[in-house]
């Protein structure tokens, strides 16, 4: 108990970092609560709100003096938390809305339950917005309910990012490539997609597709599909193994043949 003093100003930055490391999850739980639009008006920076100087001086663990009041600068920032979320709720969006019909959305998707999906897309949810598996509708569409187009569709008429990426920063390309979705990744070759994006793994569509694949029909046909579409048969993974050889040791006798055609080099 020796080690018990009264606050000093030498402590104060200990004391800081230690408030900062407990109210961290407090501010995760807000965000998830909030939505990040909502709480990223109210709380954008709070670190450097709790570490600031007068802020620090106002809720030192000593008595106040008497008659003693908040820094304007403290009183000013919660004041105006306080109007922003009036303001929020007077003008009927409600902080937990969006949030909700995210994870509706989300779970919807993961069903590949269209028509509710349909209907929370047009009541506000996010096509783009992310579980803690960095899983979007969009992305889940490309991958996880089989070869079937309507949700990716639903999602690209409601403006999903056909860049984004997921937690192997893959894109949703590169999923329906390794999963040999021909009807997916048609659908996907209409767009602006990046077509030799290189995920965490270096590998492409066309590397996954193969790789993975294991020369069946529905993987040549993905194959064909992103060679004709233009993607470079010559990139190799990031161990300098080109999508030629990978065919080769797998015996991928058709596969081998579209990637010649199209100029593949060993």
């Amino acid at each position: 108990m020796n080690g018990i003093h009264r606050l000093e100003d030498a402590d104060l930055e200990a004391v800081v970092a230690f408030s900062l490391e407990a109210w961290a999850p407090v501010f995760a739980s807000l965000e998830a609560a909030l939505g990040p639009n909502v709480y990223g008006r109210l709380s954008p920076d709070w670190r450097s709100a709790q570490a600031a100087p007068e802020s620090v001086r106002a809720l030192r663990l000593q008595p106040p003096a008497p008659g003693a009041v908040l820094p304007r600068a403290v009183i000013g920032r919660l004041l105006g938390t306080a109007l922003l979320a009036w303001a929020v709720l007077a003008c009927g969006e409600s902080p937990e809305r969006g949030n909700t019909l995210d994870r509706q959305l989300l779970a919807a998707a993961y069903r590949n339950d269209v028509n509710a999906a349909r209907k929370l897309v047009a009541d506000g949810a996010d096509v783009n917005a992310k579980d803690s598996s960095e899983q979007s509708a969009y992305l889940i569409a490309t991958s996880e309910i089989g070869d079937d187009p309507r949700l990716l569709e639903l999602t690209l008429d409601a403006g999903a990012d056909v860049d984004d990426k997921d937690s192997y920063n893959g894109t949703g390309l590169i999923r329906a490539a390794e999963r040999g979705y021909e009807r997916i990744v048609r659908r996907l070759l209409r767009s602006e997609i990046d077509l030799d994006h290189v995920n965490r793994l270096g590998w492409t569509a066309l590397l996954e597709a193969i790789i993975l694949g294991k020369g069946g029909r529905a993987h040549t046909e993905t194959v064909r599909l992103l060679v004709d579409a233009g993607a470079d048969v010559n990139l190799p993974d990031q161990d300098g193994t080109t999508p030629l050889a990978h065919a080769r040791r797998r015996d991928a006798a058709a596969i081998e043949r579209i990637l010649r055609q199209a100029g593949a080099k060993p």
